[in-house]
């Protein structure tokens, strides 16, 4: 069942600095992971939020922010007035991960042992700290499962579950964040049990896992938590974009409610992009042309904007949520004509 549209008249559709981390915490993670989150095909609908390309293949868009978020790792530079003797030793390049999406920039401090790492469905032993005040993060040694589970619909889970794909058993790693002024976070991995890769999964598994965070995924919508329902809807796509063609009708539902998630988010060029792949398999879709002509509005497109209003007019032509869109748009785009007459008249009057 889908999400009701964004419209509300509408279809139903103890330091100073963990201070000031705690305070960009949210901001800096769930709008990475948004848009960490699309992936070629955007996320659900709703967000790419995340997604945009998927987040999580997403190279990093400033290099030199991240070469900062580096050189703090390794060492104040102010200590290169000292002695030779009390220069920290260079990092070399296998101790440093940089998380594609930017959202932050590993430092391992215990390598750990073998090669595997992992994966869905692993249950791993982990201790962390350093999260800011009030982040929800249980204190001391915890169990986390891979791809289930609640935790990861807090800020601090995506992040976590990020981290720990990176790692190997018995790593300790700290995390440094853009924008937090807070000491590195650090994050220890025990062990963990043997998962499974999602190519790995049979078809039938992978769909019901998708259904499993569709409906998580509405439940948190309708809570007033577009950001953890975003991530939801754009885990389940994923899930369902490795399946065989001609792929899982599913995608479309949960790219239309993507839209509606980052239209509250206010990312109104991914809600735009969610809606075109929503649109792609069915053209007549008229929550994703409503919302698409609402994303268009909010990027100044009027003409695309009407021109969507007016096809869900079309077939609903009592659809009050779309009038009252289109009259919004009809109204900017005389002001935008009176304000262009305006500037012409001073250039050649």
């Amino acid at each position: 069942m889908e999400t009701p549209p964004v419209n509300p008249m509408g279809e139903k559709d103890t330091s100073q600095p963990q201070q000031q981390c705690g305070k960009n915490f949210r901001k800096n993670f769930d709008s990475a992971t948004q848009i960490r989150q699309q992936p070629r095909d955007p996320p659900t609908e709703i967000l790419e939020l995340r997604v945009s390309p998927d987040p999580a293949i997403q190279i990093l868009e400033n290099p030199q922010e991240t070469e900062n978020l580096a050189a703090g790792l390794e060492g104040d530079s102010d200590k290169s007035h000292g002695s030779a003797s009390e220069m920290p030793e260079p990092l070399e390049a296998s101790d440093l991960w940089y998380c594609p999406d930017g959202s932050f920039v590993k430092k391992i401090i215990t390598h750990g042992h073998g090669l595997d790492k992992p994966k869905l469905g692993s249950r791993c032993r982990v201790q962390a700290s350093g999260f800011p005040l009030g982040s929800g993060l249980p204190e001391g040694w915890t169990e986390l499962t891979m791809g289930l589970g609640p935790w990861r619909e807090e800020s601090w889970g995506e992040l976590i579950e990020k981290c720990l794909e990176s790692m190997c058993q018995g790593e300790v790693a700290e995390l440094q964040l853009p924008g937090c002024s807070g000491p590195p976070i650090r994050l220890t991995l025990a062990s963990f049990t043997q998962g499974r890769d999602s190519w790995e999964l049979e078809a039938a598994e992978k769909e019901a896992l998708a259904r499993e965070e569709r409906a998580r995924g509405t439940e948190l919508f309708r809570a007033g938590n577009p950001e953890g329902a975003a991530r939801c809807y754009g885990r389940a796509l994923r899930l369902l974009l490795t399946l065989p063609p001609p792929g899982s009708p599913e995608r479309t539902v949960l790219h239309a409610n993507l839209a509606a998630c980052q239209l509250l988010l206010g990312q109104p060029h991914l809600a735009a992009q969610s809606c075109d792949r929503v649109l792609e398999q069915e053209p007549g879709h008229l929550k994703a042309l409503y919302r698409r002509g609402v994303a268009q509005a909010a990027l100044g497109n009027l003409e695309k904007a009407s021109a969507d209003f007016k096809k869900v007019l079309a077939v609903d032509p009592k659809n009050r949520a779309a009038q009252e869109e289109l009259g919004k748009v009809i109204i900017q785009g005389k002001k935008q004509d009176a304000r262009l007459a305006q500037g012409l008249r001073k250039m050649f009057g």
